[in-house]
């Protein structure tokens, strides 16, 4: 059994919030487990919950055109979310089970050693980089502790909000310049002036 199956196995059984009791299935994540990029969302939704897939529904299906628009397939990358579990009614996930889910995601991230991680949405972005709005920060990548952040909107945002496709994909296209970045290996970290830190 890999760590990864065994890490399913083990959140697929949590009982350490509320969500436990209203959830059909477990939204763990899925991807390689030597993936280069990790995207992050924020929970599962209806599809995700029904399937214990992430990323199933609309919202799924855009993100695998903007792999595509930068030659990447859906299996060449590690998708997951901050919460494992379906909030009622797709409501904002509680300050307390993003808690109760921290551990699942650092332990992902822990087995994965991603080089890039992309947060998808402001839920996302928060639990990364908690003072950093997602309008401000998305589309800029940073650099911290080994690994690269490039923030970006929720695919989701541009089913809600057509003008915000355009920045989506245009955030998405930073994508292979800063893969080819961090390829090269671990770089000298620089303090950056107060002003512009983003991490």
């Amino acid at each position: 059994m890999s760590a990864l199956t065994e890490l399913y196995d083990n959140i697929a059984v949590c009982p350490d919030c509320d969500l436990s009791r209203s959830r059909n299935r477990t939204v763990p994540g899925e991807g390689p487990d030597d993936a280069e990029i990790m995207f992050v969302g924020e929970a599962p939704g209806f599809y995700e919950d029904q399937q214990g897939r992430p990323f199933v529904g609309a919202a799924g299906r855009f993100l695998e055109e903007l792999l595509t628009s930068i030659g990447l397939r859906r299996d060449q990358v590690y998708i997951a979310n901050v919460i494992k579990c379906r909030p009622p009614d797709n409501r904002d996930p509680l300050p307390k089970e993003i808690e109760a889910c921290r551990k699942w995601l650092e332990c992902q991230i822990d087995l994965i050693k991603p080089k890039i991680i992309v947060p998808l949405g402001r839920f996302s972005l928060a639990w990364f980089s908690p003072n950093d709005p997602i309008g401000r920060v998305h589309g800029q990548a940073s650099y911290r502790d080994g690994i690269y952040y490039l923030p970006m909107y929720h695919p989701a945002a541009a089913l809600h909000a057509g003008n915000m496709r355009r920045a989506i994909e245009e955030d998405f296209q930073k994508l292979p310049a800063t893969l080819e970045e961090a390829r090269k290996g671990p770089k000298e970290e620089v303090p950056e002036p107060e002003q512009m830190r983003l991490f």
